[in-house]
């Protein structure tokens, strides 16, 4: 069986609650995973999967016609796609799977074996969707995402985890995804004395953490670990965080893959989305001022489109740390 999820890495994460689904229904079949490049370490040791396939996206057709061509040869028995875009529906339907599923809105969705409705917004979480995909097969079940953090990743870690410490994952793609670098800084300056800070982020968001360290009050304990750690050396420090802050965005997943405590903090986007928190210590915060202008979108924008940006702003670093309500979610 293969699972395609070619989409940004918080989708990849998700995903793995398919993963999980399937192996459960199935332990002794062979199960595959695609993903776009870049995504592929999350698999590193996992202990079920035997071929993690990559999609080059930088080569597009290219990369395609090559995937393709090794796809077809493995003679897949079921293939589901959780993207809902057409290159990776082109893919599906011409992949010599037995059996293709994927979601409707896929532009390719009348050429798939079964075609599944996907609809945002009904208070079903992503990972349901993506488990109506196989419920035909497996039957309902109640699965979550999950990583697999190798020995060696917990202890590449260790030497950061020598008293009580939080982690804050305050970048996203999206900029109205992503509470103020002032906001963040207040937030830092909130913990105990004894608490040690880590930023998370890759190589591209240090420059924003190294600002937010150096506005916090307490800087002296804050420490900005952009690109210094793997997703899995991350998954692994957050596990055994106090607790983890993080924005609608892959860090929330990630914590979530490894049931960590977690409070996501959202401004444009809403949880109602079905993108939320799924750890049993899971948190969501948001501004309590009702806004006509939120959610703006799905996925968020390069800058709010009213310009204020009052979803973000409205909420302070107290209402976070103090007022989280509980994620709500199965």
């Amino acid at each position: 069986m293969l699972v395609i999820q070619t989409a940004f890495l918080g989708d990849a994460i998700l995903a793995t609650a398919l993963l999980e689904q399937l192996h459960a229904f199935a332990p002794a079949a062979r199960l595959d995973v695609l993903v776009r490049k870049g995504n592929e370490s999350l698999f590193g040791g996992h202990p079920f999967l035997h071929h993690v396939w990559v999609w080059d996206k930088a080569r597009k057709y290219g990369s395609l016609l090559s995937l393709l061509q090794q796809l077809r040869a493995e003679g897949y028995d079921c293939v589901f796609n959780a993207q809902r875009f057409a290159t990776m529906g082109l893919l599906t339907v011409l992949s010599g799977g037995r059996v293709t599923v994927g979601f409707d809105k896929n532009p390719f969705s009348r050429f798939f074996s079964r075609s599944i409705p996907h609809t945002i917004g009904d208070g079903r979480h992503e990972v349901q969707r993506n488990a109506a995909l196989a419920d035909w097969l497996t039957g309902p079940g109640a699965f979550r995402p999950r990583l697999y953090p190798t020995a060696a990743d917990y202890a590449a870690v260790k030497p950061y985890q020598t008293g009580p410490y939080v982690c804050l994952a305050p970048t996203s793609v999206w900029f109205t995804k992503q509470w103020p670098e002032a906001r963040w800084a207040e937030l830092a300056g909130l913990f105990p004395e004894k608490t040690t800070l880590y930023l998370l982020g890759s190589p591209a968001d240090a420059p924003a953490c190294e600002r937010i360290r150096q506005q916090a009050a307490c800087s002296a304990r804050v420490y900005n670990l952009c690109g210094k750690l793997s997703l899995l050396e991350s998954a692994a420090l957050m596990q055994g965080a106090v607790r983890n802050y993080v924005n609608d965005s892959a860090p929330m997943h990630l914590a979530s893959a490894v049931n960590a405590p977690v409070t996501a903090i959202y401004c444009s986007t809403v949880p109602a989305f079905g993108f939320g928190p799924l750890s049993d210590a899971g948190l969501v915060a948001e501004t309590a001022e009702p806004l006509a202008c939120r959610p703006c979108g799905l996925h968020g924008h390069k800058a709010c489109p009213e310009g204020h940006f009052r979803c973000g702003y409205g909420l302070s670093a107290l209402e976070v740390i103090q007022e989280p309500r509980s994620s709500e979610l199965p």
